[in-house]
């Protein structure tokens, strides 16, 4: 208890003193990396106590399996991550206490890049002679390899010597971005480390603190939830164009380039002002402002070679004009359309049958044109002698004609009642179909292994399938199953038709044209006349 009663108190003591004294530095490890960082300005007699910023944490001392610790002046990741993203702050505890805040961003490995695009350890000789960045904060390191611009160095114009490059007479070719990439082993494990700087070999630019000139630090901007928003920040960086410099935008302390790009992106642009003053302006573009965002810090940091600022604005809801109450009401009166046409589409697609049969009943849009067809529908059903084929041979010669041509004036076509013994059988189906206008085939098990009906199956999934000119209706006489066993072109419509099912309560009324099965049926069904109407008139 005493000990968390200490950590409130020194973090009382942090916010009441970063105010007074603070500098600041920016790193850009990648991912998977050691990173070591170091406390300036301190001895041996100065206390030091490292904390993470965002979460309000004191960073603690090595332990077994720490992989973030602190150690007197320096903190370590072994290896760092990307949720290490963030800013630290190290507190000196002599006589005056100041405070060093260092940013971190974490980098993920990209392809064809060996260092991130922000870098921030600059080539101060310019004699030939560049330094490994950051290697004396790990201790017994050993260098690896040197790369210019992510290519190894090669050449005898080039020679190392201890965490040293030297190059002989630089020229204005070798001016670019040197890698040096080390490994560095702590306890038994090894990493890897690099760190780029550039080198410029002759002064081209003079350099001028960065200075943000518009947003101003803590500006509140007006946003709409769910609209575009677009925030710019112009930086004024130096005398002409600056070796290192960049004006981009941070999230919550994360880089735009690591958060979601169909949402938030940067644009870039620089030019000139009096006296070759160097400016450059990006823009964040938010392709649509969501509710999180109200609650988010957007940063704009300005960096050059020397020095860094930055300034950070939040959003808040724009106000709603007076004007906005017709608005209100469009949309509700919208929304109320739309609800009743989706509830008008629910209906229809649970009453069509019913709907669409009404409607002929009233309206009577009987065809009249002369198609050249004789019957409605061509019937095929399994022409065999059990049980269940007398039922189905009595619904085909008994049930069917008086529903449909007796009750609903259509016109059939049936084996063995319109094709006659002594015909060309093969000949004959083909022309009866040819003169249908519907495709009636019965389901049953029998017709799976019917060899009497092949021919008639044949021409009709033929006419369906490939003419694509005559409809088909299923009419599944009882319970099938997987229809497996159906050959594929016929499981081909059913699957994308379906069936008609004959269940066993129509056998009790099986007359009355308007149970759900005959509705089915005459829905599927062809125009055609009143029943009072001769079918032959047609």
């Amino acid at each position: 208890m005493f000990r968390n009663m200490m950590g409130n108190i020194d973090l009382i003591l942090l916010s009441t003193f970063l105010s007074v004294s603070m500098t600041s530095e920016i790193f850009d490890p990648m991912e998977g990396e050691a990173l070591v960082i170091k406390c300036p300005k301190w001895n041996s007699s100065v206390k030091i106590t490292w904390y993470r910023m965002d979460t309000h944490q004191i960073i603690p001392a090595e332990e077994e399996g720490s992989r973030v610790f602190s150690v007197e002046n320096f903190l370590w990741f072994l290896p760092i991550s990307r949720e290490d993203s963030g800013n630290y702050t190290c507190v000196t505890h002599f006589n005056r206490t100041k405070s060093y805040n260092m940013s971190v961003q974490v980098h993920s490995y990209k392809p064809g890049e060996c260092f991130p695009s922000r870098i921030h350890y600059a080539n101060d000789t310019r004699r030939g002679k560049i330094a490994c960045p950051t290697i004396d904060n790990y201790k017994n390191a050993t260098i690896v390899q040197w790369y210019k611009d992510c290519k190894p160095l090669q050449g005898q114009r080039y020679f190392t010597k201890e965490n040293y490059l030297f190059i002989e007479n630089p020229r204005t070719e070798d001016d670019g971005y040197y890698t040096c990439k080390f490994i560095y082993t702590h306890k038994g494990n090894v990493f890897n480390v690099s760190a780029t700087r550039i080198f410029i070999s002759e002064v081209k630019y003079s350099f001028l603190p960065p200075q943000i000139i518009f947003p101003k630090n803590k500006d509140v901007v007006e946003a709409e939830l769910g609209a575009a928003l677009s925030l710019k920040c112009q930086a004024r960086l130096g005398i002409k164009k600056q070796p290192l410099s960049a004006v981009r935008w941070d999230v919550d302390n994360i880089a735009v380039e690591n958060l979601d790009f169909s949402r938030f992106h940067e644009e870039t642009h620089f030019f000139h002002g009096h006296e070759q003053v160097y400016y450059e302006e990006t823009t964040l573009n938010i392709t649509e402002v969501k509710k999180e965002d109200l609650q988010s810090n957007f940063t704009c940091i300005a960096l050059n070679t020397m020095y860094n600022t930055r300034v950070t604005v939040t959003l808040q809801l724009k106000e709603q004009p007076e004007e906005a109450l017709p608005n209100v009401l469009l949309i509700t009166g919208s929304l109320v359309l739309l609800g009743a046409i989706a509830i008008s589409v629910i209906l229809y697609q649970s009453f069509r049958v019913d709907i669409v049969l009404l409607y002929r009943e009233i309206f009577q849009p009987y065809s009249v044109k002369d198609d050249g067809k004789i019957y409605d529908a061509y019937v095929i059903y399994p022409k065999t002698h059990t049980s269940e084929a007398n039922f189905v041979e009595y619904f085909v010669y008994q049930i069917m004609p008086d529903i449909l041509e007796n009750k609903c004036g259509y016109k059939l076509c049936i084996y063995g009642r319109d094709i006659y013994p002594g015909e060309d059988a093969a000949s004959a189906i083909e022309q009866k179909m040819q003169k249908s206008r519907r495709l009636i085939i019965l389901l049953t098990h029998q017709l799976i292994n019917s060899k009497e009906d092949a021919y008639d199956q044949h021409i009709a999934l033929y006419n369906a399938l490939i003419q694509n000119d005559t409809k088909v209706i299923l009419l599944e006489m009882e319970t099938i199953g997987t229809y497996e066993k159906f050959q594929e072109s016929l499981r081909f419509i059913i699957k994308h038709q379906g069936t008609i099912k004959w269940k066993e309560e129509h056998t009790v009324h099986p007359q009355s044209p308007s149970s759900k099965f005959w509705k089915q049926v005459r829905y599927h069904m062809p125009l055609t006349r009143r029943p009072s109407h001769s079918a032959n008139t047609r």
